[in-house]
């Protein structure tokens, strides 16, 4: 899991940094500034990669802290409206954000919504550390649709400890329908599947 203090510490080093800083002391002092500098984010603190954290960019990083400053009482009303309301960048801000957050359960149902998009990048931001929280049937559908839309695993957290004997079973179906259309699983995937075959036997 990536965690704040690593967060502000990259974009320190981004060229928009002042207007991050500006706007996480603001939040700290006036809450009610948080949506506001949540949605200016993209255009303020640029979309960018984000220097020695793969995988984030300053926009993503920046949204995620304005969320990590929202008071206990209001993280789950104003996470729900955000993602809700927001663009395909503000919603993958929001579930990269979940793990950071005091929110217990609360946003499942964020990843739930998210897992049935056919965005990849929602997706992949849904199956995060965050995702330990799915249901064991709920997570192994979610790994299924990365390998259909051809998503690299490598996204999925915990793969290695979560993959069980029903996944390999959901996977085997999967390789069988798409060897009966003259189609080859993806290669992370057939992986997976030999591996787990292997363990079983």
């Amino acid at each position: 899991m990536t965690d704040p203090e690593r967060l502000r510490a990259a974009l320190r080093e981004t060229p928009r940094w002042e207007w991050v800083d500006t706007a996480l002391t603001a939040a700290g002092e006036r809450p009610e500034t948080i949506g506001r500098s949540f949605v200016q984010a993209g255009r303020r603190a640029g979309r960018t990669p984000l220097p020695g954290v793969p995988g984030w960019t300053a926009d993503e990083a920046a949204r995620a802290l304005l969320l990590a400053a929202l008071p206990a009482d209001r993280v789950e009303t104003e996470i729900g409206d955000l993602y809700r309301f927001g663009d395909a960048d503000e919603k993958r801000a929001v579930l990269k954000a979940l793990p950071m957050l005091a929110v217990g359960a609360a946003g499942l149902p964020l990843l739930h919504d998210a897992i049935r998009t056919n965005d990849a990048r929602l997706l992949t931001a849904a199956l995060g550390p965050y995702a330990r929280r799915l249901h064991q049937a709920a997570w192994r559908q979610a790994v299924l649709k990365c390998v259909f839309m051809a998503v690299p695993l490598t996204v999925v957290d915990g793969l290695d400890e979560r993959a069980d004997r029903e996944l390999a079973v959901m996977l085997a179906a999967f390789a069988d329908e798409r060897a009966a259309a003259g189609r080859s699983m993806p290669a992370d995937a057939a992986d997976l599947l030999d591996r787990l075959t292997r363990e079983e036997s």
